[in-house]
């Protein structure tokens, strides 16, 4: 990553949104690393059979009350092939168990604070201090119905409002995601989703800064998955503001730059030193038997 930034070039990291996807195997998540995947959201919005999820616009009841014994068995081999543990989209009990169960740094990779906006998506100030004590790093999530109270609620709304339109786009679109991305966006184009200011943002980011400390907190925007974004904020070409409003709040430009990047990369050089730390253990620990077998 820093040798191709270094020469010029954009660099975007593959993940798995959602544990669900390696379908209860250890080499199907092997066999995605090995294709360059390189962090795992553990839970989507929905419960896995070895993981509980937040949910997204509303709680379900618990079904493990946190990792099964697979799925501390899956954050452990995350952990020995270099993967990235993502806490985003978990359970409150799904993330302590993770943040215990992890030898590597984990990450919250599109989450935002719960003190600022009551969300379930969100951390609380417990978890992140635990998350910040392990070295990990929560990534700020932008979209305004995470975010912004007043802006969930009107979010909530519109989606009430545009529900028979969209299952009318649904049923267009007859399967085809780019058919419906189409008509998703020019609905959208129309009758835009509601935003919130980028100070309500700001503020997350004023918040995990102090409570988990400036090596802990990074972007975590969202672009990809969500409906609306704060004004200014709409695409990536709105980052410098973003750089400009933790300046003007008084945050050092060390702190500034460990958001925008740096604190990640320690995280993937932790996990990656981590790897190679538990190949080694494992490998001193097959030596003696092999030598009894030979």
């Amino acid at each position: 990553i820093r040798e191709a930034v270094a020469d010029g070039k954009l660099v975007s990291l593959m993940g798995l949104e959602g544990g669900h996807i390696i379908e209860e195997s250890l080499p199907a998540l092997r066999d995605f690393h090995r294709l360059g995947v390189r962090y795992m959201t553990l839970t989507h919005s929905f419960h896995t059979s070895w993981a509980d999820s937040s949910g997204t616009t509303e709680t379900p009841e618990p079904l493990h009350g946190g990792l099964t014994d697979f799925g501390r068995t899956v954050v452990r081999e995350m952990n020995r092939i270099g993967m990235l543990v993502d806490v985003s989209h978990v359970s409150d009990a799904t993330f302590f168990d993770a943040v215990e169960t992890s030898r590597a740094p984990v990450i919250a990779s599109h989450s935002s604070t719960r003190a600022v906006a009551d969300h379930p998506r969100n951390l609380s100030d417990e978890m992140l201090r635990a998350l910040a004590d392990r070295g990990g790093v929560v990534m700020i999530n932008f979209y305004p119905a995470y975010i912004d109270e007043r802006a969930r609620a009107e979010t909530t709304a519109w989606f009430a409002e545009h529900a028979d339109r969209l299952a009318a786009m649904q049923e267009q679109a007859a399967g085809d995601p780019r058919r419906r991305a189409t008509l998703w966006r020019a609905h959208l184009a129309r009758y835009p989703v509601p935003q919130t200011s980028i100070d309500v943002l700001l503020d997350h980011f004023d918040h995990a800064i102090a409570v988990a400390g400036p090596a802990h907190v990074g972007l975590g925007a969202d672009w990809d998955g969500v409906a609306s974004m704060p004004e200014g904020l709409e695409d990536v070409t709105g980052l410098p503001g973003l750089t400009e409003g933790l300046l003007a709040r008084g945050h050092s430009p060390e702190t500034v730059r460990g958001v925008l990047g740096e604190n990640l990369l320690r995280v993937l050089e932790q996990a990656e030193e981590v790897s190679r730390s538990m190949r080694r253990e494992a490998a001193r620990a097959a030596t003696p038997q092999r030598r009894a077998t030979t």
